[in-house]
């Protein structure tokens, strides 16, 4: 196959294609997507597109990991954080999300959940986000059970804390998109840190 005439690098080329996708999906839904949607929404040829990715089903696959990456990838917290300044860093990446120069959090996550209802119907898929969804909570997980050694949090269910803050982010999240309910991430928040997270503290 030979190359159509790229003038950036191919990770470049494929981050376009990704943000043109996140666009097209946002414009058109999941059900109505088709890939020439994507090249109205970038300066580069369809052509670039088919030369990256075999086909909707290979593109929709590579979507998703970027997503994926683009959230896993961009939780901030010093070396030498507590546990519970990383638990709230990791909470609030969850809810609130990175910040983006454009097409935000929001746009996103619309889209990113809208490809989760149909994962259902498509194995691979299905895999993507249930290996998403693992690593969500084993990284909460992970936080708690430092917590519990260093004397910080009391001694708890890592596992089933790590699933209980899982869900609640996944529910809040999915409230504000499908009902509009915009202040569900606030309030799931506010809940988290007064129901779940002080009462965490071993000094409690």
């Amino acid at each position: 196959m030979s190359d159509p005439g790229e003038t950036v690098s191919a990770k470049d080329t494929e981050d376009v294609i990704m943000e043109a996708t996140f666009r097209a999906l946002s414009e058109h839904g999941y059900t109505d997507f088709r890939m020439r949607d994507i090249g109205e929404e970038m300066d580069l040829t369809r052509q670039v597109i088919h030369y990256h990715f075999d086909g909707k089903h290979d593109l929709m696959s590579s979507f998703l990991e970027y997503v994926i990456d683009q959230y896993e990838g961009s939780v901030e917290v010093e070396e030498d954080a507590d546990p519970r300044t990383e638990l709230d860093a990791r909470i609030d990446q969850c809810l609130f999300g990175p910040e983006f120069e454009e097409f935000g959090h929001w746009d996103r996550m619309k889209v990113y959940h809208e490809l989760y209802t149909y994962a259902q119907n498509d194995d691979d898929h299905r895999a993507l986000f249930d290996d998403h969804y693992d690593r969500i909570r084993g990284s909460v997980v992970e936080v708690v059970e430092r917590g519990i050694e260093e004397g910080e949090f009391r001694a708890v269910d890592a596992e089933l804390m790590g699933q209980l803050l899982t869900d609640v982010i996944h529910a809040a999240r999915g409230r504000r998109i499908a009902l509009g309910h915009e202040d569900a991430p606030e309030q799931a928040r506010r809940a988290i840190d007064e129901f779940v997270l002080d009462s965490l503290s071993a000094d409690d």
